[in-house]
This record gives structure tokens, C-alpha cells and sequence, in this order.
């Protein structure tokens, strides 16, 4: 037992060694998944922040029958399966779907187009919780100088932008972690569809760990660096706002 549980130290340890190396030693392949991963995911974060950041700021502002029955939809969908929304994309884009003489199944576009349709939702309902909040605290003032309705969107959004800035940080996190819909969509194919999630997923099953962990690093410490990096940010724009 002694020997078994050594040769496993060992396995590990070579393991961790092979992950170190392809990390640093900055493999071409290796990078090709990094840099698509990055694309496709902050590509959908920026798609997502430009339609669902006015949208979730109009809900909080309008009112209208059935708003109540939106609110609860969209609150819903923030929990949205990804292989459900991998499946909604892949029938729209196959041959026989409405967009499919677009051609874009198994391409980056439609994990892109995928990977929005995750992380819209999020942002939408983030945006209108924040702005309803503040539109409450600042009715009164923002009335007094003629904002009201929408055109008191933009002023909302720019005295909520840290606040909504973790709900951008929300949607990343939902995007970058995400495995079915991209891989439903986009195939897995190697050097153009197949991303960090995916190429950990298929790693593992093939036994491939060192190649999985290395991505798994890469993935964690992104993840840290942007998160930080944002946190950064908030601070120094709330003590200048401030």
C-alpha cells in the first residue's frame, strides 16, 4: 500500500511538473486555446453589457402590464442549463433551422451567439435590480432637473457602474466556466472551436491530465486577474468619485 500510495505522489507530481511546463513554455497550441477562449468569452460579455445594460435599465424604469411575470422570466433565465441554450442556438443556426444558411454552426460566431444568450439574462436582471434601487433613492433629485423616465437611463448607469460592473464580472464568470453550449455548437474542433472548458473536459476523459491542468491554472488565474483587476478599478473610481 505504501509503494501504491508513493507512485501515486510521484504521478501527481509529474503531473504538476508537465502542467507547469506547458504553461510557461508559452506552447503555440497551448495559447491558441487561451486566446479563443478569451475572444469568445469577453467578445459575449461586451455584446451582453451593450443590449442588456440599457434593456435592464429600461425594466426598472417602465411600467406596464405583465411586468411583474417579465421580472420573474428573466430571473429564471439567469439559471438557464447551458445545454439547453447550446440546443436553442444549434436548431437556429442547423441546415434546417432559419439561420442556418448563415453557416455559422461550429464556428467561434455561434459559440459566441451561445455563450450571449447565457450571460444576457444575468446582465439584464443585474442592471435592473441596481437601477430600480437607485432610481428610488434619486427620484426626487433627478426629477428636479428634468431627468425622468428614460432619460434618466444614462445618469443611472453611470452612478451605478460599479455596482454593474459586478454584474458584468457575473456574466465572465458564467461564460468562462461554461462547457455544453460552446461545445454543443462549436464541436470541440481541434485549433478552432475547442476552448479551455472543452479541452479540459475532453483531456480528462482521455487521460491527458497535465494538458487539463495546465488549462485549469490558466483558467483560475485569468479569472483571479480580471476579477482583481476590476476590484482595483471600483475602488479607485469610488474614491475619486467620492
Amino acid at each position: 500500500m505504501q509503494a501504491a500510495a508513493a507512485g501515486q505522489i510521484v504521478d501527481l507530481t509529474a503531473i504538476f511538473q508537465a502542467a507547469f511546463a506547458l504553461v510557461v513554455g508559452l506552447d503555440p497550441a497551448f495559447l491558441a486555446i487561451v486566446w479563443l477562449s478569451l475572444r469568445v468569452t469577453l467578445t459575449a460579455v461586451l455584446i451582453a453589457a451593450v443590449i442588456g445594460l440599457p434593456l435592464g435599465a429600461a425594466l426598472a424604469l417602465a411600467r406596464f402590464r405583465g411586468r411583474s411575470v417579465v421580472i420573474v422570466i428573466l430571473n429564471a433565465l439567469m439559471g438557464l442549463p447551458p445545454v439547453v441554450a447550446g440546443l436553442i442556438v444549434f436548431l437556429m443556426l442547423s441546415r434546417s433551422g432559419p439561420l442556418g444558411a448563415l453557416g455559422l454552426l461550429f464556428t467561434p460566431t455561434a459559440m459566441i451567439v451561445a455563450q450571449v444568450l447565457l450571460v444576457l439574462p444575468i446582465v439584464i436582471a443585474l442592471t435592473r435590480q441596481t437601477v430600480e434601487d437607485l432610481w428610488g433613492e434619486y427620484r426626487d433629485h433627478l426629477r428636479s432637473v428634468g431627468l425622468e423616465g428614460m432619460r434618466a437611463i444614462p445618469t443611472l448607469l453611470f452612478d451605478g457602474r460599479f455596482a454593474l460592473a459586478t454584474a458584468l464580472l457575473a456574466g465572465f464568470g458564467r461564460a468562462s466556466a461554461e462547457v455544453g453550449a460552446v461545445l454543443i455548437v462549436g464541436g470541440n474542433i481541434a485549433g478552432y472551436t475547442r476552448t479551455m472548458t472543452t479541452t479540459i473536459t475532453l483531456e480528462t476523459s482521455k487521460g491527458d491530465l497535465a494538458l487539463a491542468l495546465g488549462l485549469g491554472l490558466v483558467l483560475i488565474t485569468l479569472t483571479l486577474a480580471i476579477n482583481a483587476v476590476a476590484f482595483g478599478a471600483s475602488r479607485i473610481g469610488a474614491r475619486y468619485a467620492g
